[in-house]
């Protein structure tokens, strides 16, 4: 981990952990469970495989709920927790988020073989990366040591997810907000890879674009006609589900060659297209693959860094709804 000149040569992961901040490396530890879990990884890859296999959907839902944690004050696993006014209530969140039965029951396997040592949080992340790995993405090495929060809020997953309606201008402030760059957002964008949306998220594209009764002139014809039939223009047909990509259930960089071609699903993808800088992003990743893998793997390590808690700062769950 000398020299510059080898991270100019060929990027490693080795390169990359050069740069990331002092806080994360100094926290954080590869080798946090060798000897207090030593088959962790291979729990959480059977208990995210199995999962994956009885629901093609739920790699994208593991990923997306990981992000979720993270992005509410921090990596906590405070995404998981039961109660009212609790991030599960939030908008982006209720009636959406899914997975968690899925880490209850990785967690209670762990819970028989290594008691009172593995954090929901680090379960989650981990879990996240498997999801992703099982799905034919990239993979990546996991630093552990998070602990759980002991609080969860509603207005707080309101106030700091982003949005599909939001302009990019906000949706960026809030990356940054965790640290987070824009390139950041153009690649944790691509997790848009996987899964599906439901209507409500995209509709106002298809019927009423910005209040003018028409649909959104950027969108492709023939993507149009397809979306309509899936999400009339009808309420009942809110919670309807479209796929994100015609792959939805294998990670590549399809998302975006159809940003590129005007076939993004969601504003908010579609809104990277709008600034010179994130589009052309966009282009250099629909044209090479496994860039794109490198640079999600490497922006997932970051994302897994942020606002965790270390030590005496939190607990490890032993039932991830609820506190100890």
């Amino acid at each position: 981990m000398e020299h510059k000149n080898s991270c100019k040569m060929q990027f490693s992961y080795l390169c990359f952990l050069m740069f990331l901040s002092p806080l994360v490396l100094s926290q954080l530890d590869y080798k946090f469970y060798d000897d207090s879990c030593p088959n962790l990884t291979k729990i959480v890859r059977y208990g995210v495989w199995s999962a994956i296999s009885n629901d093609t959907r739920m790699a994208a839902s593991l990923l997306r709920l990981h992000f979720h944690d993270c992005f509410v004050n921090g990596c906590d696993g405070s995404v998981l927790l039961d109660g009212e006014n609790g991030e599960k209530s939030g908008s982006a969140n209720r009636n959406s988020a899914r997975g968690f039965e899925v880490i209850d029951n990785i967690k209670a396997t762990i819970e028989k073989l290594c008691p009172a040592t593995v954090s929901c949080a680090d379960v989650l992340t981990l879990a996240a990366r498997e999801a992703v790995y099982l799905a034919g993405g990239p993979f990546w090495n996991v630093p552990f040591g998070r602990r759980d929060g002991v609080t969860t809020s509603q207005d707080a997953a309101d106030q700091q997810l982003p949005s599909p309606f939001e302009p990019l201008e906000n949706i960026t402030a809030k990356f940054t907000s965790k640290g987070l760059e824009l390139k950041d957002v153009v690649v944790l964008s691509g997790g848009h890879t996987l899964g599906f949306a439901q209507c409500f998220t995209f509709k106002p594209r298809l019927f009423d674009f910005g209040g003018t009764g028409k649909p959104d002139p950027a969108l492709d014809t023939s993507l149009l006609q397809s979306l309509q039939s899936v999400c009339p223009n009808q309420v009942d047909s809110d919670s309807n589900l479209a796929p994100l990509d015609s792959t939805s259930t294998r990670f590549d960089n399809l998302y975006y060659k159809l940003l590129v071609n005007n076939s993004g699903l969601l504003q908010s993808d579609h809104a990277l297209m709008g600034d010179n800088t994130t589009a052309s992003m966009v282009t250099y990743y629909s044209k090479y693959p496994y860039s794109f893998s490198k640079d999600f793997a490497a922006s997932m390590v970051k994302m897994g860094g942020i606002g965790v808690l270390t030590g005496q700062s939190g607990q490890i769950r032993k039932n991830c709804r609820v506190t100890n």
